[in-house]
């Protein structure tokens, strides 16, 4: 009975969330216990009298503020992964890099952005009621998902597959090259359609809202955890996504194809699975995972501009490294202790180093990750998949 629910699809279904409640349990868990263990410390060394002659208690301060900050943190990991998805399913499939990936990612973006502004010169977007808004960011990301699939296909077809029997540091300089190409494309577009570089997300629906989450006593203190609206849409659109590809990889003929053309190129071909498509169908998949991921990241962040995809995409690749590259759980797991590592640095470490370390510094933390896991677990922190049996 057990074995033939493991086997079942509702199972490939149900098992994605139970990974995600456990990686996102999991990661606060362990992260905050760190944090809080370094602020206990802290309260009992000399730098203690800094912080009360600053008007701050350390170990309170960490407190009352770490609700919201993981909150912030699992936003940001949940976007970080569904970029990190996409590098994910083409080096599971090519076992190569592909650093065009955040430009794939930009496209999206400014597609997604573009479309709802248009629909706002039109007048569309004033007074409309939520449930539209809603349907408007869905058209968005619809067009989005397209618009960047389709380019990491063509990018697939003439940057990629006539580089495909080269050696491995070719196609590498190819997807630089290509990564370059379109950041220029995307401002040659807009200097030419727009003349302006910086896009800004539109303003409607009740997506800036604040919804309280819970409230909790700190002494005298009353502590309301709040989240945005737009914040839980990132949430569920990128969970959604997530149980939607790992019902596709495991449990459908598509996704056994993939994994085929993975584990053994010319074996799968024998069996009579072009490997052509359905490298270009991993290609579609990951640009339009890309593309939706965007417009997640200008619903959150709001700004972006042709560059936007650089830092997003390197942190993304990040995670992809650090959870194990291949793996699409992985991407999962280290995209979201990237995003709460991440958020953790830009909340305490200008209080716990007394402004000698500002917010600015927190990006190094990528780069320190990727580091790390480089040197001590090359593999990730759950092993590189590059294919599993078909």
């Amino acid at each position: 009975m057990q074995q033939t629910f493991r086997n079942s699809k509702l199972y490939e279904l149900l098992r994605p969330i139970g990974q995600i409640v456990v990686f996102v349990v999991g990661t606060c868990v362990v992260l905050s216990s760190i944090l809080l263990l370094l602020a206990f410390i802290l309260s009992k060394t000399p730098l203690n009298q800094l912080y009360l002659d600053a008007n701050i208690d350390i170990v309170r301060f960490t407190v009352a503020s770490l609700p919201q900050v993981l909150i912030d943190g699992i936003t940001l990991g949940f976007v970080y992964a569904t970029i990190a998805l996409g590098y994910t399913m083409v080096y599971g499939v090519l076992e190569f890099i592909n650093f065009a990936h955040s430009e794939i990612f930009a496209i999206g973006a400014f597609l997604g952005v573009e479309f709802l502004l248009g629909m706002e010169s039109l007048g569309l977007l004033a007074g409309i009621p939520n449930s539209l808004a809603y349907a408007y960011l869905g058209l968005a990301i619809l067009v989005a998902m397209v618009g960047a699939g389709t380019t990491a296909v063509l990018v697939e077809r003439i940057a990629y597959r006539p580089l495909r029997g080269a050696p491995r540091l070719v196609p590498l300089i190819s997807a630089i090259g290509v990564s370059f190409f379109l950041q220029d494309a995307i401002r040659l577009v807009e200097s030419l359609t727009t003349g302006q570089f910086h896009r800004i997300f539109p303003t409607f629906g009740n997506f800036d809202q604040r919804v309280t989450l819970f409230t909790f006593q700190l002494g005298e203190t009353t502590i309301n955890v709040t989240m945005q609206v737009k914040s839980i849409i990132v949430i569920v659109i990128a969970v959604v996504m997530l149980v939607a590809l790992n019902y596709l990889v495991n449990a459908t003929k598509l996704g056994k194809a993939i994994r085929s053309v993975a584990q053994d190129r010319p074996t799968a071909s024998l069996m009579g699975i072009n490997v052509n498509r359905i490298i270009s169908m991993t290609f579609l998949i990951g640009g339009s995972l890309g593309g939706a991921a965007g417009v997640l990241y200008a619903l959150k962040f709001t700004r972006i501009d042709p560059f936007v995809g650089f830092f997003p995409g390197l942190k993304a690749f990040t995670a992809a490294v650090l959870g194990g590259i291949g793996n699409l759980v992985g991407a999962l797991l280290g995209g979201l202790v990237l995003g709460v590592l991440e958020t953790f640095a830009g909340s305490y470490l200008s209080v716990y180093t007394l402004g000698a370390f500002g917010a600015e510094y927190k990006d190094i933390i990528a780069f320190l990750i990727l580091i790390m896991v480089l040197i001590f677990r090359p593999s990730g922190l759950l092993g590189e998949q590059v294919s599993q049996k078909a």
